[in-house]
C-alpha cells in the first residue's frame, strides 16, 4: 500500500524533471460532442460487447438507446502555472438503468506535477488498450465513473539522479457511490442493498527505461481500492450501519481492523471491502512504426494474495502489437484470463480452538455485506466476470466469478474514411466456490464495428456495430446499433 506522504515527499525533487513532450496529447480549447445511438436486439440481452467497457453507456436491456452531450476543457500536463479544466457528459436514455445520467461532471485544477479533480470523471490510466482489451482487473471502464475527490500525478515524472531512466506517478482519492436508488430497485424489497457507500482508491506506478535511448521499457505498479461506510438495507430497514467517521477514513487508507463500533466482519478482518492488483507491462519499441507490449495483471481480494502467502495462479496475461501503417490491421490484442484459483477453496478465521488462518476462497468481486465491486449493476473490474445487472433476481452479486477466457481483438483503417474493430471472446465458467455451477458453462461473444467519416462533413461520424452472444453463461443474443455523432472545438 502507499500513502499520501510518499507522494508529497518525492514531489519537491521531481517537479523540475517534467516531461513536456506529453502536452501534445491534449487539444487546446474546449471540446464538444453530441451523439445519439439506437440499439436493437433479439434474444436474452443486448449483446455483451455492445455495452461492455463503455463507462456506463448503453444497457443490457434489449432495444435501447441514448442521446448525450459532452463539453470538456482538458488541462495541459506539466503546466508551470495554475490551470483549470472541467467536463460535463450528460446522457438521456430509454430502456436503461436510469433515464438520465451525469456520466461525467467535474471540475479540475493543476499546477506543475499535481492535478486535482472533483466529481464524476473518466480516467485513462490503465496499462491495457481500452478499445481492444477485456479490461483492467480493478478499473476496466465497464461502469459509470464514481464521484470522487482525486489528487494525482497523471504522468511519469523523472526521479532525480537517474538521467530519465526511472519515473513514477500515482493517485489518491475518496468518493461516494451514486447507485443507492438503483440498488434499492434491483433488490425489490426482499434482497440486501447498500446505501451511501463510500469509496477510496490509491495507486503508484513506476517506469524503468528511456524509449529514446533503448527500445525496452518496463512499467509496473500497485493499485488498491475499497468500499467502506454506508448502510446495508432490506427494503426501508437498516440491517448493518457501517461507521464512517474520520478514523474510518484512515483505517481504509492504511487497511486496519474496525473498532468496537464496527460489524464483526470488519473487526475480524479489515475495514471495508478491499480489492487491488499488481500490474506490469514490458514495451518493446524498436522504431516509431511498430511496437509490442507484454502485460500481466494480478488481482487480489482482501489480503490473501497481495503477497506470496499463496501461489499466484490467477491473472490476466496479454500481448498487444502495433503494426506498421497498412490498410488491414493497425493493432491486435490477445489475452488469457484465469480467475479459478482464488487462493484455493478453503477459508478459516483462526480461533482459540483452531489457531490457523486460512485465507482462501476469495470470492472475487463479491462481499458478505457490500453488494460487490459494481456500480449501477455493472462490474467495475474486468467485465468477463458477468455483472449483476445481467441477472433478474433480487441478489445483487457476481454469480460466476471463476472463469477462463481467451480473447482476441484487432482494429484497422482500410480507407481514409473507414475504420473497423473486431472483438471475439470465449469464456468458460464454473460459478463460485460457494455456489458452483452443476456443469461448466461457456459463452462466445463477438463484436464487429465500422466507423465512417467524410471530409465534406467535418466533425461528423457514424458507427455501425453488430454483436453476437452464443452460449449458456449469457444466453443467445443478436443485435446491432447505429451511432451518429458530431464533435468540434471551441477556440
Amino acid at each position: 500500500m502507499i500513502c499520501a506522504g510518499v507522494l508529497a515527499a518525492l514531489t519537491a525533487n521531481l517537479v523540475a524533471n517534467a516531461e513536456e513532450n506529453e502536452n501534445s496529447r491534449f487539444l487546446s480549447g474546449v471540446k464538444w460532442e453530441v451523439e445519439t445511438e439506437l440499439s436493437l436486439s433479439q434474444g436474452e440481452h443486448t449483446p455483451f460487447w455492445l455495452t461492455a467497457n463503455r463507462y456506463g453507456l448503453g444497457s443490457a436491456k434489449k432495444n435501447e438507446g441514448f442521446v448525450r452531450a459532452e463539453i470538456e476543457k482538458k488541462i495541459p500536463l506539466g503546466t508551470k502555472r495554475v490551470e483549470w479544466g472541467f467536463g460535463a457528459d450528460l446522457v438521456g436514455s430509454w430502456r436503461s438503468e436510469a433515464p438520465f445520467l451525469a456520466r461525467q461532471l467535474y471540475v479540475a485544477g493543476a499546477y506543475r506535477a499535481f492535478e486535482v479533480s472533483l466529481g464524476s470523471r473518466i480516467f485513462h490510466d490503465r496499462l491495457v488498450n481500452q478499445r481492444l482489451s477485456t479490461g483492467d482487473m480493478v478499473f476496466s471502464g465497464n461502469s459509470l465513473p464514481i464521484p470522487q475527490l482525486r489528487i494525482e500525478m497523471p504522468r511519469y515524472l523523472n526521479v532525480p539522479g537517474f538521467n530519465g531512466w526511472w519515473g513514477l506517478k500515482g493517485y489518491f482519492s475518496y468518493g461516494i457511490f451514486s447507485d443507492s436508488r438503483w440498488q434499492k430497485t434491483a433488490a425489490d424489497t426482499i434482497g440486501m442493498y447498500n446505501k451511501n457507500v463510500l469509496f477510496h482508491s490509491k495507486g503508484i506506478r513506476f517506469r524503468i527505461g528511456r524509449p529514446d535511448k533503448f527500445p525496452l521499457e518496463l512499467e509496473f505498479g500497485l493499485d488498491n481500492a475499497a468500499q467502506f461506510g454506508g448502510k446495508v438495507m432490506i427494503g426501508d430497514s437498516v440491517v448493518v450501519n457501517f461507521p464512517n467517521g474520520v478514523k474510518d477514513f484512515f483505517k481504509v487508507l492504511i487497511p486496519m481492523s474496525g473498532g468496537d463500533d464496527s460489524p464483526k466482519v470488519d473487526q475480524t478482518n479489515i475495514t471495508g471491502n478491499h480489492v487491488g492488483e499488481w500490474s506490469a507491462r514490458l514495451n518493446f519499441t524498436p522504431s516509431s512504426d511498430w511496437a509490442i507490449g507484454l502485460y500481466w495483471l494480478h488481482y487480489f481480494d482482501v489480503q490473501s494474495m497481495i503477497f506470496w502467502e499463496y501461489p499466484w495462479k490467477d491473472g490476466l496475461w496479454g500481448v498487444e502489437a502495433k503494426l506498421p501503417r497498412n490498410r488491414f490491421v493497425s493493432t491486435f490484442v490477445y489475452e488469457y484470463l484465469n480467475t479459478c484459483d482464488q487462493s484455493g477453496p478453503v477459508y478459516w478465521d483462526k480461533t482459540d480452538l483452531v489457531p490457523t488462518q486460512v485465507s482462501g476462497r476469495d470470492d472475487y468481486y463479491n462481499h458478505a455485506y457490500y453488494r460487490g465491486w459494481q456500480h449501477w449493476g455493472m462490474g467495475i473490474g474486468n467485465p468477463m466476470v458477468i455483472s449483476p445487472v445481467y441477472y433478474s433476481d433480487s441478489a445483487i452479486s457476481f454469480k460466476c466469478n471463476r472463469i477462463k477466457t481467451h480473447h482476441f481483438a484487432m482494429e484497422g483503417s482500410p480507407l481514409e474514411w473507414l475504420d473497423y474493430r473486431i472483438i471475439m471472446s470465449y469464456t468458460r465458467g464454473w460459478g463460485t466456490y460457494k455456489h458452483p455451477l452443476p456443469t461448466v458453462l461457456s459463452n462466445f461473444n463477438m463484436l464487429f464495428e465500422a466507423g465512417v467519416r467524410s471530409a465534406r462533413l467535418p466533425g461528423w461520424k457514424a458507427r455501425v456495430a453488430v454483436g453476437v452472444d452464443r452460449g449458456h453463461l449469457l444466453g443467445h443474443s443478436f443485435g446491432a446499433s447505429l451511432t451518429i455523432s458530431r464533435s468540434g472545438i471551441f477556440k
